[in-house]
């Protein structure tokens, strides 16, 4: 009895493409994997400078922050709205003291599912 060998071709191509995949899959940890971009590239000790708080609205979110440095920092909104593009607010610049906002709006899905904050 002979059997079938059409898929053959595709599952070579199949194993081909997981055996290319497991390098670059062990390389990744779990938890670099979560790490912002911004936030990894800080130096030691500015990650987490401000003192903030969030809250939302439903479709739009903001983060409210104050910077206790004796230093200049930056902020913005990080929000993810469920089922449609996360979003992002304006870059705002804190001197020493000072204290400002960054929104950011879902514009689709089902509106706003968390509110964070990137320093920068």
């Amino acid at each position: 009895m002979t059997t079938s060998r059409r898929f053959t071709p595709y599952a070579l191509k199949l194993a081909a493409v997981a055996v290319a995949t497991l390098p670059v899959l062990a390389a990744v940890t779990p938890g670099a994997a979560a790490a912002p971009s911004a936030q990894a590239k800080a130096p030691a000790g500015v990650m987490n400078a401000l003192t903030c708080s969030t809250d939302t609205d439903g479709w739009t979110g903001h983060a409210h922050c104050k910077n206790n440095t004796n230093q200049v920092r930056a902020f913005r909104a990080v929000v993810v709205c469920g089922a449609w593009p996360d979003a992002r607010g304006a870059w705002k610049t804190l001197h020493p003291g000072g204290s400002d906002v960054s929104s950011a709006r879902c514009f689709g899905g089902t509106g706003v599912g968390s509110v964070s904050w990137q320093e920068g």
